[in-house]
Order: structure tokens, then C-alpha cells, then sequence
């Protein structure tokens, strides 16, 4: 059964995938109201609500009614500086981010995690990425998608890992990259299910979703 939520609160509007989710939440006149707190104002339109500010201190702030919850928020160790300041971002604010939510009335949380992702890895990447995930379980959604999309394309700026983009494209479809764009539409569609409980989305299946 598909229900489109009415509210949608978006972290991480200004990134590659967040940009894109946006775009398309605001170019559908039946979509939904969006709250998209971000650290610079984006452009206006009348379904936008935009907190502008440090994301650390604006989320326990955000007030209003809540749905679904979008969590497009991600860096690298090298664009954060450190592994704390990674941490920080790909993981204390996307769960600062569910306890506020909750508080809001939100049901369904959707996560952007990672192809690896684990708990148990000796990659400080995908152990960080595998400890969300558990640990945003353990807040008790009625409702958690969790995305487990292959590399990105589609940065105007590639990152160093994207020389391997060409590379990406042949490989088997969990390991394939996948377009920001297409994560975006495989995101919408899976908000639109109110299917209850956990679902893990790995990227092959993402690839379907959005086409």
C-alpha cells in the first residue's frame, strides 16, 4: 500500500543526493511540505521551510508536524578533517536528527548508509556507517529504510574515488555506481510505501527502484 506523506523533514538539501531529493519533492505539486534546516539558505519556494544555520544546534530546534524523515547527510575523513568530525557528521547528527523527528510525530525514517556498511568492519568507514544503522533500530521506528547505494555519480567535482566511475558502470549491479538523481527518485518512491518496519535497500535494487 503507498501513502505519500505530507511532511517531509530533509537534512542534507545541499549535498549531491539531498539536492536532487529536493528538487524533485519541490517540482511536484503533489508533494509534500518540506523542512530542510541547511548551514546556507537555499532558494526560496512556498512549500520550503529553511532553518539556516549549524546543523548541531538547529535540529534539536525544528519544530512542526513531521512524516518522514530524509537523512541525505555524509562527508569523508578527508573533507571533515578527522575522525571525530566524521563521526560527527555521519554519525552523532543523523541520530540527533531521528530522536527530534520522533518528538515531531515522524513514522518513517530514511537512511542514505553505504555498500559495506557494518558494525563489525575493520574499515572505520563502514563500521561507522554499520553502527548507525544499529543504533537507529534501537530507536524504535515504526518505519526504517535503510539505502545501501554503490559509489555516486554525478558530482559536478569528483572526488579522487570517482576516477573509478568508468570502472563502476560494468561491474555486477550491487557494485555498479549509481546516479545521484536515481538514488533520489528510489528514495521518493520508497517513502511512498508504508510498509512498517525495517527495510535494508541494497544498490542493485535501488538502481530498479529509481529507473
Amino acid at each position: 500500500m503507498t501513502t505519500t506523506p505530507r511532511h517531509v523533514l530533509l537534512a542534507g538539501a545541499t549535498g549531491l543526493t539531498g539536492g536532487h531529493l529536493l528538487q524533485r519533492l519541490l517540482d511536484d505539486p503533489a508533494a509534500p511540505q518540506v523542512l530542510a534546516p541547511t548551514r546556507r539558505a537555499l532558494q526560496a519556494h512556498p512549500r520550503l521551510q529553511n532553518p539556516v544555520g549549524v546543523l548541531s544546534r538547529l535540529v534539536p530546534q525544528l519544530r512542526g508536524t513531521v512524516d518522514a524523515v530524509f537523512c541525505c547527510l555524509g562527508t569523508t575523513i578527508r573533507q571533515a578533517g578527522s575522525r571525530e568530525a566524521f563521526r560527527m557528521i555521519d554519525y552523532e547528527l543523523p541520530l540527533a536528527l531521528g530522536r527530534q523527528a520522533l518528538t515531531l510525530g515522524a513514522r518513517h525514517y530514511l537512511l542514505i548508509s553505504s555498500l559495506g556498511a557494518d558494525p563489525t568492519s575493520r574499515v572505520f568507514y563502514n563500521r561507522v556507517k554499520g553502527e548507525l544503522e544499529q543504533a537507529l533500530q534501537e530507536q524504535g521506528w515504526p518505519q526504517l529504510t535503510i539505502v545501501r547505494p554503490s559509489l555516486l555519480l554525478g558530482r559536478a567535482k569528483p572526488r579522487l574515488g570517482d576516477r573509478l566511475a568508468p570502472l563502476s558502470r560494468i561491474l555486477p549491479k550491487r557494485w555498479s555506481g549509481i546516479e545521484a538523481s536515481t538514488l533520489a527518485s528510489a528514495l521518493w518512491r520508497l517513502a511512498q510505501d508504508d510498509e512498517p518496519g525495517l527495510r535494508i535497500i541494497e544498490s542493485d535494487a535501488l538502481q530498479r527502484l529509481g529507473a
